[in-house]
């Protein structure tokens, strides 16, 4: 009888290529949460809202856009009932809100979402950084770290003015889905709930205030990667401060503020209207009449 090779003996597998390491990490919210929607009458409507997730994500709609109830059928290509029906979750969620004779408007960004929506992601990430630091395995980290390379190298060989758009995809799958992988594995879905459709907010927030572009990805993804070593050395004290470090510049880049400003109250300070300058008048005498004797 031959003796079966032990565990022990096998040699370590080949480390995966950045570029293949890429595609597990690179999952949107939205496409993982519709692969795991049943089908069936009873999903539609979670279908339907999938849907509407879908086109936040690639910007085919846009904050402040008014969209009735037959053009989402049409852009999600899904029956009246279902729009109808996800509508109150949309509402809930403060995505969409109903104006009379108008239609559905969807959420207009402004100082205070982008105030509540980062206080609420920053809220969730550092709770989920303190347990991801000790339960994320060694081989998992280093698939993400090359998934980061291999986009901060396409981002440097494509230079400012050169536009690629399956790099600004890619990279915002890579972003997204290390936040989204952190948050999961807390393993409570109530607050994974929550975190998902507040990324839905962020997201609008972003496609409001900035354009992605190269330039501005290679800062971000070094900013993952600081954090990504942190998360490797198991140093919790520095994955956090990596994490707030990298929300402050994502906050910093939407109010086009510094991260000082930012922590002291995440906008400027309005300007004062200079004061009014009183109008000169020429003082005359108050016209007299003589009297006539």
């Amino acid at each position: 009888m031959s003796a079966r090779p032990s565990t022990a003996a096998r040699p370590a597998p080949a480390r995966k290529s950045a570029a293949k390491t890429a595609a597990p990490v690179a999952k949107s919210v939205a496409n993982r949460t519709l692969a795991a929607v049943p089908s069936g009458p009873a999903s539609q409507r979670a279908r339907a809202y999938q849907g509407f997730t879908q086109q936040i994500l690639s910007g085919s709609i846009r904050p402040g856009q008014f969209v009735s109830q037959r053009e989402l059928m049409t852009l999600l290509d899904m029956p009246l009932g279902a729009v109808r029906e996800m509508i109150p979750r949309l509402e809930a969620g403060g995505l969409v809100k109903t104006v009379p004779q108008r239609g559905l408007q969807i959420a207009h960004v402004d100082l205070k979402l982008i105030r509540n929506a980062f206080q609420l992601r920053a809220m969730i990430e550092r709770e989920a950084v303190r347990l991801f630091v000790r339960s994320v395995s060694a081989a998992e980290l280093d698939d993400i770290e090359a998934a980061h390379h291999d986009i901060l190298r396409r981002a440097r060989s494509a230079g400012v003015d050169k536009p690629d758009a399956d790099l600004l995809d890619d990279a915002q799958s890579v972003d997204w889905g290390l936040h989204d992988r952190m948050v999961d594995a807390m393993g409570n879905e109530i607050l994974s709930e929550i975190y998902r459709v507040n990324s839905l907010r962020v997201r609008l927030i972003t496609l409001e205030q900035s354009v992605i572009t190269p330039a501005r990805l290679i800062p971000a993804m070094e900013e993952h990667l600081r954090f990504i070593s942190a998360l490797q050395q198991r140093d919790e004290a520095a994955a956090i401060a990596g994490l707030e470090e990298h929300m402050d510049s994502a906050r910093s880049r939407v109010l086009s503020t510094t991260p000082d400003m930012l922590r002291a109250g995440w906008a400027p300070p309005a300007p004062t209207a200079p004061a009014a300058v009183p109008r000169k008048t020429s003082a005359k005498p108050p016209k007299t009449t003589r009297r006539q004797t």
